[in-house]
């Protein structure tokens, strides 16, 4: 009796909690019982088969209810993605005790540290990224030129889109800080005749480049570095043009000016610098269920905050330009082809990480519509240069 009683009692805890998310109706099923929250018609359920302690909620409502999910004590019925889109626009309310969390969310920055955490999400297998990416390989926002562009048309588009910004060259040298599996360096080489390099933490990654080098026959043009960014200027080589895509999100805020000026220290004169990566309105440590399942010591600056480094490595911004919804795209892109092969997931993982990466994606698409998090490409020069054309020219 005692114990029912209790029972009863957090589940009336956890229902106030959620009732703060009303500004979307949903439904709570808890047992035979049903909670409705905001006005209007629920536009999803969320079932729970076992109460959320208030106080898991109150020290991480990301991980609490990302947990919950991945141990399938709670469901969502309807759409994952539809559901998250209409409860994630609210994450301003979500709470996080970031004392409690603190070797959680503020990791170190070290080198050791930062590439352990960078190969915990990169090398979970290239045979994984196969299931659900496209032929490019291309992990990260694609571009939407037409409506009915395929992902891996979008992924092409994207690659064409940022090598035109880079106004490049025959004979140029191109340098890729975070490069993947090596699309975008195997693209420049084919289509611009370029000499490239690309530097990653990934063996995976590695790996997979250097067999891609061989298999165009591009090893005169072309090589790839285990490398850490912050070992590059040791490299004494200087770069006419410098790209990095979606790879500063994981250097940490202590080291944005520490990035760019290793950029600085190794791009020509004049030379241009494009850098694509998700961004945020305002400074913010990172959501913690993300930092503990996905991407471990993963950041994401402010617009505003990388701009400032920069300028302070001399590095005059030509454009800034906002692909937030072509990353909500990617992403719902990335879901599908993910649950069309679920049962290959199965087969290599437990149905927890099943779970996790499926909420992963979802929820990052969702966050993208809701504009918690953007996507942006900044284009700049070392100094001045006023031999590009005066008008955008890609």
């Amino acid at each position: 009796m005692l114990k029912e009683a209790g029972d009863r009692l957090e589940e009336k805890a956890m229902v106030q909690f959620m009732s703060k998310f009303d500004e979307n109706p949903f439904m709570i099923r808890f047992k035979d019982r049903e909670y409705r929250i905001g006005e209007g018609e629920p536009t999803f359920v969320v079932d729970f088969k076992k109460a959320i302690p208030v106080s898991d909620l109150l020290n991480s409502t990301s991980i609490a209810l990302g947990e919950a999910y991945m141990d399938g004590d709670l469901e969502i019925e309807g759409n994952l993605y539809e559901a998250l889109d209409h409860f994630l626009g609210q994450m301003g309310k979500f709470s996080t005790d970031e004392k409690a969390l603190k070797k959680l969310i503020f990791t170190s920055v070290n080198k050791k540290n930062q590439e352990k955490e960078v190969t915990s999400h990169y090398d979970i297998g290239n045979d994984f990224y196969r299931l659900w990416l496209d032929d490019t390989l291309s992990y990260s926002c694609a571009y939407f030129k037409n409506p009915d562009d395929t992902l891996y048309q979008a992924q092409v588009n994207k690659v064409d889109y940022i090598l035109q910004k880079l106004h490049l060259q025959e004979g140029m040298t191109l340098l890729d800080i975070g490069c993947g599996w090596g699309f975008l360096l195997l693209e420049a080489a084919r289509k611009y005749k370029i000499k490239g390099t690309g530097i990653t933490l990934s063996h995976e990654q590695y790996k997979e480049f250097q067999n891609r080098i061989k298999e165009e026959g591009l090893e005169d043009s072309l090589k790839v570095e285990l490398m850490d960014y912050r070992d590059l200027p040791r490299l004494g080589e200087k770069f006419d043009r410098v790209v990095s895509v979606g790879m500063v999100e994981h250097v940490g805020r202590e080291n944005y000016q520490l990035f760019n000026d290793c950029v600085r220290d190794v791009l020509k004169d004049g030379g241009i610098f494009l850098l694509h990566f998700i961004s945020a309105l305002k400074e913010h440590p990172g959501d913690a269920w993300i930092k503990k399942y996905i991407f471990p010591g993963g950041v994401v600056p402010s617009l505003r905050e990388m701009v400032n480094a920069m300028a302070e490595d001399n590095f005059h911004i030509l454009d800034v330009e906002n692909l937030r919804l072509h990353y909500n795209k990617t992403l719902l892109c990335w879901e599908k082809n993910y649950r069309e092969h679920i049962e290959e997931v199965r087969a290599m993982f437990d149905e927890r990480f099943v779970r996790m990466w499926d909420l992963y994606l979802s929820a990052c698409a969702a966050t993208f519509h809701n504009g918690i998090i953007d996507l942006h490409q900044i284009l700049a020069t070392k100094g001045i240069n006023n031999d590009l054309p005066m008008t955008r020219w890609y």
